[in-house]
């Protein structure tokens, strides 16, 4: 695993959870380790994505209603951090409510395919 696009992800999705968090608000990284697997996760209590928005947020350019801020980005960070874990054979899930926040878990495989 690259340890230089394992540090790109983290950034991208704490720089999306401090975007859409409210000063003052909660943001969680934890790390867990399997005998399979390590497991990254970035959670918070910021804005949250619609339900029907969630699949979209990893094509390039997409932004929710939701995540028009005063911090308008590219759209293009998501699906840079999707591109991440599939290079790197991961996977991810992604919870979020509206108003409550979002939880973006990413795992990937402790023997890397060649």
């Amino acid at each position: 695993m690259s340890v230089k696009r394992l540090h790109q992800l983290i950034v991208i999705l704490l720089d999306n959870a401090i975007k859409y968090t409210d000063k003052g608000g909660e943001i969680l990284l934890s790390c867990l380790q399997t005998n399979s697997l390590i497991v990254f996760t970035v959670s918070d209590n910021g804005i949250g994505i619609p339900e029907k928005d969630i699949p979209r947020i990893f094509d390039r350019f997409f932004q929710s209603d939701n995540a028009r801020t005063s911090e308008e980005g590219t759209g293009l960070g998501l699906s840079i951090a999707k591109w991440i874990i599939d290079k790197h054979h991961g996977k991810v899930k992604v919870q979020s409510t509206p108003s409550i926040g979002t939880t973006i878990e990413v795992s990937f495989p402790k023997a890397q395919k060649r």
